[in-house]
């Protein structure tokens, strides 16, 4: 495909989205980054959140990152290019140690993943011994090489099901910590360690908070930790009571990673791609999607039929780093190469694998 034939393919996506000098121009750059591609016999995986021009014209593969997990698992391609985060391309460097894994931006990382370390687990781990560890996906290597199995959104609480324990660690996202307690119908506790020892034993004790999200008994639940996504914590109830007052009809989807008040109140809540599926597969006059911006233009784009508000818009700026001048760059200088010590990985792995076989 030349550069008028990507430009006509852009524009017929897009041409409502994206301004037209814009398409020309990132249309000759899509170009070198397929051509690029073959040379260095590559594959490109491009996040749900990824800006339209790029997402619509260079990945081979488009999703969520639990379907993007399985895409890395399953190429025979020598390279793979994550367009996306740090921690996604961790996961694809877990899943092929031998293949050469580039991610564009040299600091994209993630709110979420940097707000709980290896040592946060082994600490929970001790104080909690005994009790399985589910990490979400959107953490570094090393806070996966310390779980017993990983998740997305979209397997989260079957995840914690298929455990088949009375209490279960689940880090480290807040929301949708609460989100899988109510759906499972578990309490959740979020234990702080006290500072000071207890003054009547000496020993420092836990000073934990049960919150009753869920109906489980004082038995058993969740163990959460206050991490949050930048993005979706953004969103709120009167987000949502405002855009009903204007259009009463709207019918409105949000991401698991927001919090259970705004999930509860919206239509529908799911992973990325099932929010893709619903809008694809309903009939309503209106949407609005509580998630990362580039989404929303992304499933505009995708159904051009359906009017999709764009009242809530927040931008992930971690995402926002991956341009396509920086993915044409990375095939071209091979950077940035992401590395995963061997024993890190390992255990990771594990953890990685037995979150893609539940499904």
């Amino acid at each position: 495909m030349n550069a008028t034939e990507m430009y006509e393919s852009m524009k017929s996506k897009l041409g409502r989205i994206v301004p037209d000098v814009e398409l020309r121009y990132k249309a000759g750059i899509a170009v070198e980054i397929n051509e690029l591609k073959k040379q260095r016999n590559a594959v490109i995986l491009g996040h749900n959140y990824m800006e339209p021009a790029l997402f619509h014209s260079i990945p081979d593969f488009t999703g969520d990152s639990l379907d993007l997990s399985r895409k890395a698992a399953q190429t025979d391609k020598d390279v793979i290019v994550f367009c996306g985060v740090k921690f996604m391309a961790e996961t694809a460097k877990i899943l092929n140690p031998s293949k050469t894994v580039l991610l564009p931006a040299e600091k994209a990382g993630c709110s979420l993943a940097a707000s709980i370390t290896a040592d946060d687990v082994r600490a929970l781990k001790a104080k909690f011994p005994g009790v399985p560890v589910v990490t979400y996906v959107n953490t570094y290597a090393d806070v996966k090489a310390e779980s017993d199995v990983c998740c997305t959104s979209s397997n989260a609480a079957a995840v914690v099901e298929s455990l088949h324990a009375e209490t279960v660690i689940f880090l480290p996202d807040e929301y949708l910590a609460k989100n899988v307690a109510r759906e499972t119908g578990k309490h959740i506790i979020f234990p702080t360690p006290l500072a000071s020892p207890h003054p009547d034993t000496g020993t420092h004790a836990e000073d934990v908070e049960i919150e009753k999200v869920g109906m489980g008994g004082p038995g058993g639940g969740l163990i959460g930790w206050r991490g949050r996504c930048e993005v979706h914590e953004k969103f709120t109830l009167k987000d949502i009571e405002t855009v009903r007052l204007q259009f009463p009809d709207v019918l409105i989807l949000a991401h698991p990673e927001c919090s259970p008040e705004v999930t509860a109140a919206a239509d529908f809540s799911g992973s990325t791609n099932a929010m893709i599926r619903y809008v694809k597969e309903s009939k309503a006059p209106h949407y609005l999607l509580l998630t990362e911006c580039a989404m929303g233009d992304n499933v505009a784009a995708a159904n051009p039929e359906k009017d999709m508000l764009r009242l809530c818009m927040v931008r992930c700026p971690h995402m926002n780093m991956i341009t396509m001048e920086d993915t044409r760059d990375a095939l071209k200088f091979n950077r940035y190469v992401i590395e995963v010590p061997e024993e890190i990985r390992v255990k990771a792995y594990r953890a990685v694998e037995r979150m893609i076989k539940i499904g």
